[in-house]
C-alpha cells in the first residue's frame, strides 16, 4: 500500500510534468523547421546529406537552346519598339539593338521621350544660368564649356531668355555601343524665342517676339554596366 507521503510525491511529480509540457510543448515529428530567409519558398527539403542540396538543371538540350531563345525574344521585342524610330536593318537600328542587348532596361521609345525632355531642360537651364541642373545632365567636359559661356555672359552683365514654341523634330541619327559605353546622337529641330539683354534691359541679340528655327545635334552617353540609369550629354554641335 502507498502511504500518504508516496501519494503526495506522485501527485507533485505529475503536476511538475504537466507544467513543463505546457511551457515547452511537445514534439510530434511534424514541427516546421526554423525559418530560413535564404531558402526557396517552394523548395523541397531533402535529406541531411549535403549532396542533396543541388538545384536540378534542365536537360542539356534545353540549356543549349535557351540563350538562342532569349536572344530571339530580345531581338523581336526591340524590333517592335524600334518602329517609327529606325529603319529595320539600318546602322541606327543595329546600334540600338546592340545597346538593348547589353542593357535590358533600354527602351528606344522611352529614351527618345527622355531625350526630348532633357533637350528642353538643358536649353532652358543654360539661358537661366542654372548650373545645378546642368551639372546633373551634362558630362564634365560639356558642363565646363557651358559654365564658361555663362560666366562670360555674366561678366558682361547680360541675361538671356529662351522660350520653347515647339520641338518639331527629335530623331536618332546614330547609335553605337563602344565597349560598355552606349552613345546615341539625336538631331533636334525646334522653334524658339530667344533674346539676350544687357544691364539696362536693352536687347543686344535675338528678339523677344520673333520665332527662330534652331537645329542642334546632340550626343548622349551612358555606361551600360553602371547602376546609374541616367544618360548625360557628351557632345553638341549646330546642325543644318
Amino acid at each position: 500500500m502507498f502511504d500518504i507521503y508516496t501519494i503526495i510525491f506522485l501527485a507533485l511529480a505529475v503536476f511538475i510534468f504537466l507544467r513543463l509540457r505546457s511551457v515547452l510543448g511537445q514534439r510530434t515529428g511534424r514541427e516546421r523547421p526554423p525559418y530560413d530567409p535564404f531558402s526557396g519558398r517552394d523548395g523541397v527539403r531533402g535529406s541531411a546529406n549535403a549532396n542533396d542540396k543541388v538545384v536540378t538543371l534542365p536537360p542539356r538540350g534545353d540549356a543549349a537552346a535557351r540563350p538562342a531563345e532569349v536572344a530571339a525574344e530580345t531581338a523581336a521585342a526591340v524590333g517592335e519598339r524600334l518602329k517609327g524610330i529606325a529603319v529595320p536593318g539600318s546602322a541606327v537600328a543595329s546600334g540600338l539593338q546592340a545597346i538593348a542587348e547589353a542593357d535590358s532596361s533600354f527602351d528606344p521609345q522611352h529614351f527618345l521621350a527622355g531625350a526630348r525632355a532633357a533637350y528642353e531642360m538643358i536649353v532652358t537651364a543654360f539661358a537661366e544660368g542654372d548650373r545645378r541642373s546642368l551639372r546633373n545632365l551634362l558630362s564634365k567636359e560639356v558642363f565646363e564649356g557651358f559654365d564658361a559661356a555663362i560666366r562670360d555672359r555674366e561678366s558682361r552683365g547680360e541675361t538671356a531668355e529662351t522660350k520653347f514654341v515647339s520641338i518639331d523634330t527629335a530623331e536618332i541619327s546614330s547609335a553605337e555601343l563602344r565597349g560598355r559605353i552606349a552613345q546615341v546622337t539625336l538631331r533636334f529641330v525646334s522653334q524658339l524665342i530667344s533674346v539676350t539683354r544687357d544691364r539696362t534691359g536693352a536687347v543686344v541679340d535675338g528678339s523677344d517676339e520673333k520665332v527662330t528655327e534652331v537645329t542642334d545635334v546632340w550626343t548622349f552617353a551612358r555606361d551600360v554596366s553602371s547602376r546609374d540609369p541616367n544618360w548625360k550629354l557628351v557632345a553638341t554641335e549646330a546642325g543644318h
